[in-house]
């Protein structure tokens, strides 16, 4: 007695549709990761009433704790504010004729800090921007 099927059928995927599904989800994170914000640290800007757009060379920001970052590096020491800063416009003069530098300043945060990063920069040779909303 023979009780074993003559036709085996063998299980199959379609794959048809991966690949429109791999587009699509390829697709979705192109578009993403292109909205993504370089500015990680969140601060609170001032209103402003012109829009400027400026090439966002260096980014300093100062949080509401008072905490100053070049970059997303932080600046542990203020007294080092001015050497980062010149090092970092130097690195800049290279590829960029008047590296620029953004402000970005919680609206509690202390502006005489703006006022001495702002000196900083213009002393470094970089033009200085402060953001706003």
């Amino acid at each position: 007695m023979n009780i074993r099927r003559r036709f085996k059928e063998r299980p199959e995927v379609y794959t048809g549709s991966l690949n429109d599904i791999l587009f699509i989800l390829l697709l979705f994170f192109l578009i993403v990761s292109t909205l993504a914000n370089p500015n990680v640290i969140k601060v609170n800007n001032p209103k402003g009433q012109k829009d400027t757009k400026v090439k966002q060379n260096i980014v300093v920001s100062i949080d509401k704790d008072q905490h100053i970052y070049v970059g997303q590096n932080m600046v542990a020491d203020y007294n080092q504010l001015d050497t980062i800063l010149m090092a970092a416009v130097n690195k800049l003069h290279a590829t960029v004729d008047t590296p620029s530098v953004v402000i970005n300043a919680d609206t509690v945060s202390y502006y005489g800090q703006v006022f001495r990063i702002m000196q900083s920069a213009k002393k470094a040779g970089a033009r200085v921007v402060a953001n706003v909303k």
